[in-house]
């Protein structure tokens, strides 16, 4: 196939975010003094991924999110901090973590070769902007689409309509998303019409509901597919 424009998700495709949310956490419980317990991280995780499930569903917006969650975990503790500063310093430590996952940078140095990559992503913007920023992935990159600056989010067509909007020559013959998450990479895709790749390291059950083009384990397999 002939996909020039090669559209990756950033966190669990390129990027280990579960590496980088478990330091950042850390230095948010120093930050703020609060209990950095594998307790209180469930806890936080559990609010943090019901929020972040009702902005997938368009319920909130990311701006509401991203306090409310601190708003409810300190709740939760019954501690009184500020909220604001706990996101503060929450996503200042989130943007430094740049922990690649396995055979990334490989991939996408080889493929920048031959194709145009950018990055497709709900995740907060000033996050995303600074992990790649001077990162191994920035020189690889011809852009990144980040959900807030677009005006819509993944999986919703506008938003992958926007993407292909700012691509010169970009249509569905040309593009493939690829990413982890079938409620909004695949179902984006779908979507929008666009071919799709998943990227299912952990070999989940495969979504009978979706249109998946390609599913693959190791991103290399992608050298056979693009």
């Amino acid at each position: 196939m002939n996909y020039s424009n090669l559209l990756f998700d950033a966190d669990d495709t390129l990027f280990d975010f579960p590496k980088a949310a478990e330091l950042a956490f850390h230095a948010l419980c120093r930050a703020n003094d609060l209990p950095d317990t594998p307790e209180a991280r469930r806890l936080y995780e559990t609010i943090n991924r019901s929020l972040w499930d009702a902005f997938d569903r368009g319920e909130i917006s990311k701006e509401t999110l991203t306090t409310l969650r601190f708003v409810r975990f300190l709740e939760a503790l019954g501690l009184e901090r500020n909220p604001e500063k706990c996101d503060q310093d929450y996503l200042a430590a989130l943007g430094a973590g740049v922990y690649p996952t396995p055979h990334a940078q490989e991939v996408c140095e080889v493929l920048s070769q031959t194709h145009r990559l950018y990055l497709v992503t709900n995740a907060v913007a000033s996050v995303q902007r600074s992990r790649l920023q001077g990162s191994v992935f920035a020189p690889l990159f011809s852009d990144a689409f980040i959900s807030e600056e677009a005006g819509a989010a993944k999986p919703q067509k506008a938003y992958f309509d926007y993407v292909l909007s700012h691509i010169p020559g970009a249509d569905e013959r040309n593009c493939l998303v690829i990413g982890d998450s079938p409620a909004t990479d695949l179902l984006g895709a779908n979507n929008a019409g666009l071919p799709c790749c998943w990227y299912n390291p952990n070999g989940l059950p495969r979504p009978a509901e979706l249109r998946i083009d390609w599913e693959i384990a190791d991103l290399r397999e992608l050298y056979e597919i693009v």
